[in-house]
């Protein structure tokens, strides 16, 4: 099915797609307060089915048998999912899980729910209606070659292995979370190969993506890359400076016969 959008109407609609640890979810918040738009976590939507599944004693590995059982669980309990200052806040049966969607496991479990297709046929239209009612930066996996196809740029965000454990190590070391770096590079691998080769949406450069390796880059500089390469699409310049107020100038098109590639282009 083909989504068109009326970009002369519609908000900015980022796609960033990537391997865990490319910092995605960095880039995404940061993108959208420049840009003045929702940042839309997905990996966050996956994270609460895989909890309601761990709470309802359904852990990973899952059997095709499983998916109705999870599929269920999307049904059955209202999730809600609300971008804003604070941040991406998910909510289940009205009880905030957010901080219990950030430790180690519960990616993990990300991971196993999302390569079930029932879950993941659950969820889209959710994800599908979150970009739709006003525009925004998404981050996951399958944004560009699934959920949003004709998002007005379309990232492929990715480092090398040992920068994204790093990375990762990092930030759960801040928040407390006791663990040792090959752990988490093991952990990280296990899902780049369960992303990568599930058979509903698998992790891949969407067709037209941008590809930029983080690695030796600052967040700062990956922003400033992605914003270049936004305006060089539009026929109007960009307001990134941040905050409610650029909600209503950054509209417009895309210019008719700009860079929009063949497959990707790599910085």
């Amino acid at each position: 099915m083909t989504h068109s959008r009326d970009t002369n109407k519609s908000p900015i609609l980022i796609a960033i797609d990537g391997p865990a640890g490319a910092g995605k979810s960095t880039i995404a918040r940061l993108l959208a307060e420049r840009l003045g738009v929702p940042y839309l976590d997905t990996g966050a939507m996956y994270r609460a089915v895989g909890l309601l599944a761990k709470r309802q004693g359904l852990l990973p590995p899952y059997s095709d048998e499983a998916g109705p059982r999870l599929e269920a669980l999307v049904i059955r309990h209202k999730l809600d999912f609300r971008p804003g200052e604070e941040g991406f806040r998910v909510l289940i049966d009205g009880n905030d899980v957010s901080e219990e969607l950030r430790t180690p496991e519960a990616s993990d479990l990300a991971s196993a729910v999302s390569a079930v297709s029932t879950v993941r046929k659950a969820l889209v239209p959710l994800q599908r209606q979150m970009a739709a009612r006003a525009g925004g930066v998404m981050e996951g996996r399958d944004i560009g070659s699934v959920v949003l196809p004709n998002a007005d740029l379309k990232v492929f965000l990715t480092a090398t292995s040992e920068e994204r454990a790093r990375r990762r190590y990092a930030e759960l070391t801040q928040r407390g979370v006791d663990t040792a770096q090959a752990e988490v590079l093991e952990s990280q691998r296990r899902r780049d190969l369960q992303d990568s080769s599930r058979t509903d949406s698998p992790l891949q450069v969407a067709r037209g993506s941008v590809v930029i390796d983080s690695t030796s880059l600052t967040p700062e500089a990956v922003v400033e890359r992605i914003l270049k390469e936004l305006e060089r699409r539009r026929e109007t310049p960009l307001d990134t400076s941040g905050g409610d107020a650029v909600k209503s100038r950054n509209h417009g098109r895309l210019a008719h016969g700009s860079r929009l590639p063949a497959e990707e282009e790599r910085f």
